[in-house]
């Protein structure tokens, strides 16, 4: 059941992890609560984006 929207949204917080993981931002034994916060950020972000177009 993953949509267009799904894998874009999926891609860009891959992105967006890999680019803290190089600054060392994000460590193994925190990423998967930033993850899930940048995951959930951007998510929203694109709803609301879809909600105002439409």
């Amino acid at each position: 059941m993953h949509s267009k929207t799904d894998e874009m949204i999926l891609k860009t917080v891959k992105e967006i992890v890999v680019k803290f993981i190089e600054t060392r931002t994000i460590t193994p034994a925190t990423f998967n609560d930033h993850f899930q916060n940048i995951y959930n950020a951007v998510e929203k972000a694109v709803q609301k984006n879809t909600n105002t177009d439409g």
